[in-house]
């Protein structure tokens, strides 16, 4: 049995933006990826809301650098066979970075933890799979659109960014975009049908890197 890794931030955790509250556990898309593997893997879901690549935010009372946290976690989990990093959503707030070309460095400096980490027993290093989150799209929500200023515009340059990283890394890729979009009711997270539809459309893409 293959173990995968799910790295993300609200968008795995399962962030709905009606209540606001948190989508039922079978509507997340690690739960839909698992329910698609089947007996063949092991998903584990690691979402935190407002997680960045490799950025401080100290809003929060969890930990949100990515970079800082994902060591831990690696040796947490490990022995894993695939790490999924679907990141880059929260680089776009204009106070932690704002610009898609700081996250496609923050995806490098998680790629490069993945490669370098001190594994415990068993050696072996996982594939990486970069997902591209779906752009922002505009919102009627002051707070939203005032905490992501610009980043309609800077979010939709991630699926080329994150693609060229994959090809220069090795790396698989998958652009969430392609099917799935943000709820105007934000501007950033996704219903319980988008949530799902990236879920089933990462099945056939981790199959083929995992070999199943």
């Amino acid at each position: 049995m293959k173990t995968i890794l799910c790295y993300g931030d609200s968008l795995t955790w399962g962030y709905n933006a009606v209540g606001p509250s948190r989508h039922a556990y079978e509507d997340r898309w690690p739960t839909v990826l698992q329910a698609g593997l089947g007996q063949q893997a092991r998903v584990i879901p690691e979402g935190l809301n407002g997680r960045t690549t490799a950025y401080d935010d100290w809003l929060a009372g969890a930990d949100r650098n990515g970079a800082r946290v994902l060591p831990t976690i690696l040796t947490t989990h490990a022995p894993l066979d695939l790490v999924i990093i679907m990141l880059g959503t929260n680089d776009m707030k204009p106070f932690i970075c704002g610009r898609a070309i700081g996250a496609r460095q923050g995806m490098q400096r998680l790629v490069d933890i993945i490669r370098g980490h001190d594994y415990p027993l068993e050696k072996r290093v996982p594939a990486v799979l970069l997902v591209s989150p779906p752009p922002a799209c505009g919102t009627a929500n002051g707070d939203f659109t005032a905490m992501f200023d610009g980043a309609v515009d800077e979010s939709r340059k991630l699926a080329s960014l994150y693609s060229e990283l994959a090809q220069q890394t090795g790396c698989a890729f998958f652009d969430a975009g392609a099917v799935a979009r943000p709820t105007p009711l934000d501007g950033v997270h996704l219903d319980a049908e988008n949530t799902r539809a990236i879920g089933a459309g990462l099945v056939p893409a981790v199959r083929q890197v995992l070999g199943l």
